[in-house]
Order: C-alpha cells, then structure tokens, then sequence
C-alpha cells in the first residue's frame, strides 16, 4: 500500500510501498477512500508541540473509508460498513474521565496519526470501538474533514454554552472556522466571523455570517465592541495575538474558547479584565464519538455544508505549504 511516512521532522515527507496491516482482535482493517489534512498533520510532522510522536509514522486523522477485515474479537462492526477513523484512536474505557462521557481527556489516550498510524495511506488499522460508522448519504470526501474539523468546532460551540440571540465571534475562518460558523448558526447565534484572507471571509457571509472583519485592514476588537461585544469567542487560529484579541473582544460575562495551539504555547492573559469582567477561559480538545455521530447526523440531514478542495496523496508535501501559506480557503482532502 501506498502511505505517507514522517522519516524525520526536518525532512519532507515519503510516499512509501508498506505492506498492508493486519488488524489485531480489537481491531479493524479500513480501506480509505479520503482523508482530510489537518494542521495538526503539520504539527506532527514538523515535531513542533512537546510530547512528539515517534518516527516513521503515518499522519491523519480524518480517514474515512469501507472496513475490509475485523479482528477475532470486533462484534460491533462488519465488513463493508463506511466508518470515520477520528484523532481519539484509543481510550481506556474504564477511568473517571472515560465513564463520565469525557473521554477525550483519558490519559491514557492514544492519538490516530500521532501515536498509532493514521489516514494518509491506502489503508489504516483502527481499535474497532472508537472508529465511527458514517451514514448514508455523506460522501467520504465530506465526511473526512467533519471527522475532526467539524467535531473539534461542534465540541467548542458546545462548551462555549452560547445561546440563541447570543453573539459568537469565530478568529480563524477556514477549514476549522467555516464549521464553527454553522454550528454556531445553528445554536441560533448571531456570529461575526474575523480572519485576514477576504476569500475566507466571503465563504463565511455565503454561509450566513452576520458580521464579517478583515482583521488586515482593520481593528477586530475595536469593530467587535461597537456591535457590543461578543458572547463568545472561539479561537482558531494560532497566534497569541488572535488569541489576545478574542479576549478583548468580549463583552462583561464573555467565554473565551481556546482551541488552536500555538507553537510557543502562551499567550498574555490580563488578568484584572478577567476578573472584573466576569470572563471564562475554556480549553476544548476535539470531541467524544458521540459528538461525532451528532457531527454526521447534523450533515446528514442538510444542516451543515463542508468547503473542501481535493488533491492526490503525492502532493502532501505541497499540501502542507498550502495550508502554511494560507492559500487554501478551507480544507483538503486526499482522495483514493
């Protein structure tokens, strides 16, 4: 099979033959038919946060494809059935975090693409729990970004506890923040969509922004506070200055959500704003499969629309300085 291998984190990525894995008892062998680039891809193979991953291994983890072998022990899923491969590759089951429907905080969690192989191959192996089935009428190439993007942006709306009338400010439209945007819509917030690319921001008054600021040309907390400030704020993109305005641009009561990670792993908090202010910090990692079946299911029913572009998996490389660059209005997807 063909797969995309980090050799090492200074290094391109190769596109290397491997032999096809076999799945263990608890485990699935999928056939991948998209897989959607994250810029955690990036992350991980670049090195960059401060528990790496280990070299060789496959990024990924917006596989989706057809299961084409389940291991000895696998009784709830079947050959031929289409299933999403999500970041959460593994979780313990049976700590506190893991009981009390929070198991994306298990610590002994293992990551698809990071710490187990991931997506950005012709096959994949998968613990059998933890993938999830994609309904029908979703396309692969849709469901692919929805498997991370769309469940990390639905988890963050979610803990923001926005409410209807509320006003959502969504920093970073793109593959993550288009998502953001609808699912916010869709809590019934007005939102205001701020990014610097005017391509993205057209994409985001296509998909019903209210409000949208260029923050290239203009001041998003000054233009935020005028509206009266945000309700919330949801973070996408990873710049500690976005991060700071976000902060600024909330009204008394604001729920900051962080969900980017910036490399250098900080940002200025003022702290007497915070507490004078009433303001809520809120960290929120990707989501539960529950979330995710929610994710399908709001797709699956016309609610949400996914804009993505395709490329081969030869072309990762250049995938990456595409994202890098932010030449791409939303996100792509490695077909097969």
């Amino acid at each position: 099979m063909r797969a995309a291998v980090v050799t090492a984190f200074d290094k391109p990525l190769e596109i290397q033959n491997l032999p096809v894995p076999e799945p263990g008892p608890h485990q699935v062998l999928v056939r991948i038919e998209a897989s959607g680039l994250c810029h955690t891809d990036i992350h991980a193979a670049h090195g960059d946060w401060p528990v790496k991953p280990a070299p060789p291994f496959t990024p990924g983890h917006e596989g989706v494809g057809i299961v084409e072998k389940v291991g000895s022990a696998v009784t709830d899923r079947t050959v031929g059935e289409r299933v999403a491969i999500p970041w959460l590759g593994y979780a313990c089951g049976t700590c506190s975090y893991c009981v009390s429907g929070r198991e994306t905080l298990c610590e002994a969690q293992l990551n698809t693409g990071y710490a187990l192989d991931g997506g950005h191959a012709e096959y994949a192996v998968a613990h059998a729990e933890y993938v999830v089935p994609v309904p029908e009428g979703i396309s692969p190439a849709e469901a692919a970004p929805l498997t991370c993007a769309g469940v990390t942006t639905y988890k963050a709306v979610k803990v923001s506890g926005v409410r209807p009338t509320e006003r959502a400010a969504i920093f970073g439209i793109g593959g993550l923040g288009h998502l953001a945007q609808q699912y916010a819509q869709i809590f019934g917030a007005e939102t205001v969509a701020v990014d610097i690319t005017e391509d993205k921001l057209r994409l985001a008054r296509d998909l019903g922004a209210t409000h949208t600021v260029n923050a290239a040309t203009g001041d998003p907390v000054a233009e935020i506070q005028a509206l009266g400030g945000a309700d919330v704020a949801i973070v996408l993109a990873a710049s500690p200055r976005v991060l700071e305005q976000a902060h600024a641009s909330l009204r008394r009561g604001g729920r900051l959500v962080l969900v980017s990670l910036p490399k250098d792993n900080a940002m200025r908090l003022p702290v007497f704003e915070t507490v004078l202010g009433g303001i809520s910090v809120i960290g929120s990692i990707v989501g539960t499969r529950a979330d995710l079946a929610e994710v399908f299911q709001l797709h699956a029913a016309g609610r949400t629309r996914v804009s993505y572009e395709t490329r081969k998996l030869e072309e990762i490389n250049q995938s990456f300085e595409e994202i890098l660059s932010s030449a791409v209005t939303a996100r792509l997807v490695f077909e097969f």
